[in-house]
């Protein structure tokens, strides 16, 4: 039986990676920080399966410990500050975590457990203001938020513990990847349950900011079986993953409204707090070369993986809309 550390666990990647790793027949460990709340939600239906450990990508002393305890043949390191947005209020702590904390999590496994195989979750937002539509391997990167620049830093990082230490370490360039399990605080989420509650008569708008960003979307399910696939391979090589399809933040909107019959337009407001300081126009993946290495195809299409957030969120609302009202006596 193999054995696998997730970092980020309770995210939406991490839980939908450890459904898959579990079907595959791996004793799954899980990373969490110590916090006034545990959030589990994501990984509820599996809770009893996995077995979490705390620690925290700021605290080097903690990923030791658990890297030596777990002895993991495979880490995918999935935490980290992970909104762009919020990367602009807080850069310090998005560096020391997205950033510093690979760094942190490779001198632990280095020191404890250098025969393990070790997935960093890289993004897209690498490149930032592209130089070449579209983005690949060999794409040179321009981050334009403080998100993207620890990134860059994660990315380097690994590549120079795989090269100066031999680890097999390696990075998924990962475009944006989208579920009903995403974070309310990402656009697409943010949009998805806007529609729910308008649906179930609970939020009559929205406010939004740049409409004409355009996004290679996936689903996240797809894209946790790419990581996985990369640490099967002989050699580690880092990979693009993405649809090779751009859409707008527009289109998304046009979609998720229509689903519930109804026109984005009456609903949604323009506000330019939504704005980033600096923005990233336009991220289209090119991931032929992971097509060849291991056979990656995405299943699940953009107006598919809309529909899908849509009616999960739809149910969800209906069924908040239910709890909050009154218990006749």
């Amino acid at each position: 039986m193999k054995r696998a550390l997730i970092t980020g666990i309770t995210g939406q990647d991490g839980s939908y990676l450890a459904e898959l790793l579990l079907t595959k027949g791996y004793e799954v460990h899980g990373l969490v920080r110590r916090a006034s709340t545990f959030n589990t939600e994501r990984i509820d239906q599996i809770r009893e399966r996995v077995k979490l450990h705390y620690g925290d990508l700021g605290d080097a002393t903690s990923l030791h410990t658990v890297v030596r305890d777990v002895m993991p043949d495979e880490i995918y390191n999935l935490a980290a500050q992970s909104h762009v947005r919020v990367s602009f209020e807080m850069p310090e702590y998005t560096f020391d975590v997205t950033g510093g904390g690979v760094g942190r999590l490779l001198e632990a496994v280095r020191l404890s457990n250098p025969k393990a195989k070790l997935y960093q979750a890289s993004s897209s937002e690498l490149y930032g203001k592209v130089h070449e539509v579209p983005q690949r391997e060999t794409t040179p990167f321009h981050p334009r938020s403080p998100y993207a620049a620890a990134k860059a830093y994660a990315f380097y990082i690994t590549q120079n513990y795989r090269e100066a230490y031999g680890m097999y370490a390696v990075n998924g360039i990962l475009f944006n990847h989208e579920s009903p399990r995403r974070g309310e605080n990402f656009v697409t989420r943010k949009i998805t349950r806007a529609v729910g509650r308008i649906a179930a008569g609970t939020q009559k708008r929205l406010a939004l900011g740049n409409l004409d960003a355009k996004r290679d979307w996936g689903y996240a399910g797809d894209y946790v079986e790419a990581m996985w696939q990369m640490l099967q391979l002989d050699t580690p090589e880092d990979f693009v993953i993405a649809t090779g399809e751009t859409h707008s933040v527009r289109e998304f909107l046009e979609i998720a409204f229509k689903r519930i019959d109804r026109k984005f337009e009456d609903y949604v407001d323009y506000d330019a707090r939504h704005l980033r300081p600096s923005e990233v126009d336009i991220l289209l993946g090119d991931a032929s070369r992971a097509k060849k290495a291991f056979g990656f195809a995405p299943k699940v299409d953009f107006q598919p993986l809309v529909e899908m957030m849509v009616d999960a969120d739809v149910a969800l609302a209906l069924r908040e809309a239910k709890a909050a009202e009154p218990v006749e006596a």
